[in-house]
Formats: structure tokens, sequence, C-alpha cells
């Protein structure tokens, strides 16, 4: 799965890169999409889009193109004003999306073969997959904003982003601090091979997940013993989860871990963690925060 990184990254840049130039016109305009849902040229800007991907939901409100979408999934529940249907990006019927009359869906993965029941219907498919650092994000901002005519307000999102999170960036401690991000109760974490450990690389963090990603998968599963070893100074788990932060404190053991002796164990909100569009500064100011009352005072 690693090596598919550098041509994913490339499709995002291409898409962006091949897009502008179509999509800084009127709606009337002929707009050209590039991504790994194949190349597409759209008479005018999309008016009817269905996005099953929260992330894609969030940056198309942000960027001003809130209007054009007509349906998004089950799981894109921000902004509050989204059209949140029944539809699933996990499990997509096409039948049920294309009562929608779509002008362009937009995706996170490739389910289902939707690229290809959707391609045979003549329906255009933008694939906006899941970038792996913090520019990667960028550039999936840029490439909505083009394909759906806003590539100035995306622009304008991304600078307000690069300036939120330079400002979250410049308070971090500079010490290495000792971090643990928890995914489920089987001990699934993030290694800095995905856009979560990225972020917490971007931080100097020392995550405790890298030396098990020996594959570069980015979601390596840890034992116990490993992480009770590693001793991580920090344990981040999501509000998702059916435990709590009480309830990994009382793992059998675990009192050992300099985390869970001292009670730093964060949990932070599952949506803006697992998400790099506009609210990506909400999630790294409040890693930065954890670190900074971690760090030893300098």
């Amino acid at each position: 799965m690693a090596k598919t990184r550098p041509v994913l990254f490339l499709v995002a840049i291409l898409a962006f890169a091949g897009l502008l130039a179509g999509a800084c016109g009127s709606d009337d305009e002929p707009v050209t999409i590039e991504s790994a849902g194949g190349t597409w040229t759209l008479e005018a800007v999309p008016q009817r889009i269905v996005s099953l991907s929260p992330t894609a939901t969030e940056i198309l409100f942000a960027i001003g193109a809130g209007p054009q979408v007509v349906a998004v999934d089950n799981w894109s529940t921000y902004p509050p004003e989204a059209p949140t249907t029944e539809l699933s990006g996990f499990d997509p019927n096409i039948e049920a999306i294309t009562s929608y009359e779509p002008d362009l869906v937009v995706i996170a993965n490739d389910t289902n073969e939707l690229v290809a029941g959707l391609t045979a219907l003549d329906i255009p498919v933008f694939v906006s997959a899941s970038p792996f650092d913090i520019s990667g994000g960028y550039g999936a901002v840029a490439a909505l904003g083009a394909a759906t005519g806003h590539p100035t307000e995306a622009q304008e999102v991304i600078e307000t982003m690069q300036a939120e999170i330079a400002a979250a960036l410049a308070d971090a401690p500079e010490a290495p601090i000792r971090i643990y991000h928890e995914l489920d109760d089987t001990h699934f974490s993030v290694s800095s091979n995905s856009f979560i450990g990225a972020v917490y690389a971007e931080l100097g963090a020392v995550n405790i997940a890298d030396p098990a990603d020996s594959d570069g998968y980015g979601f390596p599963q840890l034992t116990e013993e490993y992480i009770i070893e590693a001793d991580p100074e920090l344990i981040i788990i999501t509000d998702l989860l059916a435990y709590t932060a009480d309830d990994v404190a009382a793992r059998p053991g675990w009192e050992t871990v300099t985390a869970v002796r001292d009670g730093n164990i964060l949990v932070v909100n599952a949506d803006i963690a697992s998400r790099w569009g506009p609210r990506l500064p909400q999630f790294i100011r409040t890693i930065v925060e954890a670190l900074a009352a971690i760090a030893p005072a300098s």
C-alpha cells in the first residue's frame, strides 16, 4: 500500500494544476477534473454534487460550494447545514446515489467498485483520497476548489489553515515527548506514515508506533506489552470509542505507564482528528497544548 502514496499525491497535485485554469471561469465554462476516479471534462461547473466523504463535505462548504451540494453521506454531520442522508461511503449503493441526479460524486475511497459503476453511467466521480501529510491536505482543498469553481475561496481557506497551523506549531515544545494514539481496544495505532501520525511528527513528538510499522502501512497493531515497555508520556484516544480515559487507566499493568501515572490520557474529537479539512488547526492546537503541559519547564 505504501508504494501507491507518491502516485496518489501526484494525482492530487495534477488535479489542482490541471483544473485551475478551467475552474477560474464562469459556471458555463468547461471544467476538467482529474483524480484516481479518472479524467472528466464537464460542460460546466457541477451544480448537483453528492459527497460520500465527511472531510470533502467540510471542505466543500468551507470553500463556498455548499449550495452546489445536494446530498452527503450519513457520516457527514458537519457543518450542520450539510444535507445529510442515509447514503454510505463505506458501503455505497449506486442506485441510491443516482437518485439524487448528481453531476459530480466526490468519494474518499473506491469501495464496491464505485468508480467503475459511476463511470459506466457516465456520472463524473472525483476521488479525494486521504493525504499523507499536512501539505497533502492543502492539495486536497485546492483540488476540490478547482473542481467546483471555487479556486480563490479554496486558496483563502488554505492560507487561513496555514496561518493557524503555523501559530500552533510555534507553540509546540521542543522536548521530544513519547505519544501513543490508540484507534481501538485491540491497540491499532497510527505511525508517521499516516496522516495523523505525520501531524505528530511535525510537532516533534516521538511516536511509539513508528518502530512497529516495518512495512510503512501507517496503522500498525501493537501489543499491550509493547505499549507498556515503550512507556508513552501522552496517550490519545477519541470520543467515539466505547471506553473512556478511566478505562484505559484501569487496564492491568498500565499503572506503570507514565501517561497513566501522570493522568495524561487525552480524549479528542474523533471527527476533527480524522479529517484534514478546515478544522485541522483545532486538532493541532489541542495536541500542542497537551504536549506543552507535559514538557519540562525550560
